[in-house]
């Protein structure tokens, strides 16, 4: 427990939560996350969770819980988790349908994306507040001329790539994103446009990473979310 003198006689302990009334993060419809932490339930002790919501093609950003593991289970849908083993240095994909988990240990860079409509994770963390560093937070505020004199790359072109990201993503890509490659799509296949990225071999999309979203604003998750803290 990680509050341990909880008093269990108080007028404000409390045992229930509804997740609907507790909105984390919303993107649409059909893509937000409802989350639980010690902020809506005080006897949840060293545990927490995200009740996450998605579409095909949909991606919970890369990105680490520094103060917690964390188990994702798929209740519907399906989904693909990929982590980066830091000891192997691979890319690791583990694609769950319903009654399957995957499991990410601490502070392991990792991401999911739905790979069919309808999806709904759970991701289950041992902390009470877990903590979160999401990519478009890191590549919004460092700054371009690190990148470039890091990786002998051209300024211009990192500052002109990196430029969208504006806030933290969360879900992306956004609503607005049409890369070239969509937008060709589209024009020959306008029913299947949101599978355009869905790569049938290894189960999850295949993302343009020459393109860079803008996010729909957080709204009210009440988790005390920050950059460095979920």
């Amino acid at each position: 427990m990680s509050v341990s003198y909880m008093d269990y006689t108080s007028p404000s302990v409390q045992f229930s939560f509804d997740l609907n009334n507790n909105l984390f993060f919303k993107k649409d419809n059909r893509n937000y996350i409802n989350g639980l932490s010690i902020h809506q339930l005080n006897t949840l002790g060293n545990v927490s969770l995200l009740d996450i919501y998605l579409s095909t093609g949909n991606v919970i950003e890369p990105h680490i819980h520094q103060n917690a593991s964390e188990l994702v289970y798929c209740i519907s849908g399906a989904a693909v988790v990929s982590l980066i083993n830091p000891f192997t240095k691979e890319l690791l994909h583990f694609p769950i349908q319903p009654g399957q988990v995957a499991s990410v240990p601490q502070g392991w860079w990792h991401y999911e994306i739905a790979s069919a409509d309808n999806t709904h994770l759970l991701a289950i963390f041992d902390a009470p507040i877990p903590e979160f560093i999401g990519a478009s937070d890191l590549l919004r505020l460092t700054p371009a001329n690190v990148f470039a004199h890091t990786y002998c790359l051209n300024e211009a072109k990192v500052k002109d790539a990196l430029a969208p990201i504006t806030k933290t993503v969360v879900i992306g890509p956004p609503s607005d994103c049409m890369s070239d490659q969509v937008q060709s799509q589209a024009a020959a296949n306008p029913a299947n446009t949101n599978q355009t990225y869905y790569n049938r071999a290894y189960g999850y999309p295949q993302l343009q990473h020459d393109a860079y979203w803008q996010q729909q604003p957080v709204i009210g998750n009440g988790w005390g979310y920050y950059h460095n803290g979920l």
